[in-house]
């Protein structure tokens, strides 16, 4: 909080309310509550409390009230998935989704997958947009087709060579259907892994179980497509092994077939024609490597390339992580040539195609579905990994406090009354500046700590 490094560089409003938070009363539990929180961008504020007491005695066991807060508030983590908008709770966010993958990769009996289903045959498929149009790209060794060889963080990789023939509507369109591929894609795939199995659908999902994680990613171009880790399973899930038939090299083909026969049809509206939506020919299907082999597609880096990029959506591409309203609101906001074209074509097309709320997506460039999905038997849920984290710092609490295990007191003997409301969110300008702060000298600890591990790791095996 001494930086005066830092501080120097202040605008003054900002620097007038970073020493009125400094010299309030409330100071260390302001910094204490923002630690908490991870120094969380956005935290939301409660007011309320909570009281817990014996139901013979009727004597206060414990009691807490935000009346003795800093402003009678409680700060909590806003929970924001999207790292545009919490650095903080992305990194909690990316970090549940590598465990949750991970259990669904290695095993991890406390997440209640078994470590027998390393030996289970796995893939890493991308599902990818058909072309709408040629744009710049790095092909290999080669220049693009405008004749220059782009760099690697060239402004104009992903943009349309020519804009103005460029199919925008069937680009917004097609991402506002993706989730309907991928669900047919899943369909089909159980077909066709029947179908070379010499099955029936309902004898092969007798004898075996197909499961899933997957996350979407933004094409520079604004097309959406998926990454997904594919499993076999017996016909118990993750417990089971799979059949003697169940192959790497029948899923492979399977998925291969599967994604070739998926169509979604949309009718013509309007002055827009009909059209038939599909995957595009640049399947990747990859086999998951149990152990590091000197090849990228390993355990460790499937779970860290799903979490990575489940923190993340089309602001990639250069347009905003918030609705919009109108065309007007894109000048406003200095939003690309491309990502603009983008977000007009919905906002065009939503008159002729009102049920597909094309509008309300238009931030998204039309994609309406999920980031990260699993099937249910794939591994643990983002809910069980945050109930055991809040679990976890609750027993923190209440040894500080000298408390006992509630499992260790009968539950007829206690009674807890709470009551909690919602007071607002955000911080002051001062506020906001300790908290990117606290946030990052908690990451330079994180990897602090990881380097040592690390090192740790590599002195043992030497």
């Amino acid at each position: 909080m001494t930086d005066s490094a830092a501080m120097a560089g202040l605008d003054p409003a900002t620097l007038a309310d970073v020493l009125r938070v400094a010299g309030s009363p409330g100071f260390d539990r302001i910094q204490d509550q923002i630690r908490r929180t991870g120094g969380c961008t956005d935290p939301i504020h409660l007011q309320g409390a909570t009281v817990t007491r014996d139901r013979t005695t009727g004597q206060v066991l414990y009691s807490y009230s935000t009346d003795t807060e800093p402003g009678g508030r409680l700060r909590v983590a806003c929970g924001n998935r999207r790292a545009s908008r919490c650095p903080s709770c992305a990194w909690t966010y990316a970090g549940d989704t590598y465990h949750l993958i991970r259990a669904g990769l290695v095993g991890d009996p406390d997440k209640g997958t078994p470590r027998t289903l390393r030996e289970h045959p796995r893939v890493f498929a991308t599902l990818t947009a058909p072309s709408f149009g040629p744009v710049h790209n790095r092909p290999g060794t080669r220049p693009c087709r405008c004749g220059i060889r782009h760099l690697e963080d060239a402004a104009e990789l992903g943009t349309p060579l020519d804009p103005d023939t460029y199919d925008y509507a069937g680009s917004v369109l097609w991402n506002n259907h993706a989730s309907d591929l991928w669900r047919y894609f899943t369909i089909y795939l159980r077909r066709e892994i029947a179908a070379r199995a010499g099955l029936t659908q309902k004898a092969a999902k007798e004898q075996s179980r197909l499961s899933f994680g997957k996350v979407a990613e933004y094409q520079k171009r604004g097309a959406i497509h998926f990454h997904a880790v594919i499993r076999f399973d017996g016909p118990d899930g993750p417990d089971s092994p799979p059949p003697h038939w169940a192959t790497l090299s029948l899923l492979t083909d399977a998925i291969r077939a599967a994604a070739a026969r998926v169509r979604v049809d949309l009718d013509a509206s309007g002055d827009h024609p009909a059209r038939v939506f599909g995957w595009g020919d640049r399947l990747d299907v990859q086999p998951i490597k149990a152990f590091g082999d000197g090849s990228e597609i390993t355990e460790q880096a499937v779970a860290s390339y799903v979490a990575k990029y489940a923190t993340k959506a089309a602001e990639t591409t250069g347009t905003v992580d918030r609705r919009i309203g109108n065309k007007e609101a894109l000048v406003l906001l200095d939003v690309p040539d491309h990502p603009r074209r983008l977000i007009e074509a919905c906002l065009d097309l939503h008159a002729s195609y009102p049920d597909r709320k094309l509008r309300d997506w238009a931030h998204m460039l039309g994609f309406r579905g999920h980031f990260s999905t699993k099937s249910r038997r794939f591994s643990t849920t983002l809910g069980a990994l945050r109930q055991v984290r809040a679990d976890y710092r609750a027993a923190q609490h209440r040894a500080a406090l000298g408390l006992p295990d509630p499992d260790e007191i009968p539950e007829e003997t206690t009674l807890t009354l709470a009551h909690w409301a919602y007071a607002g969110h955000g911080h002051t300008p001062g506020e906001s500046w300790l908290a990117s702060n606290i946030r990052r000298d908690l990451q330079l600890n994180r990897e602090t700590a990881r380097e040592a591990l690390a090192d740790l790791a590599d002195e043992k095996e030497w």
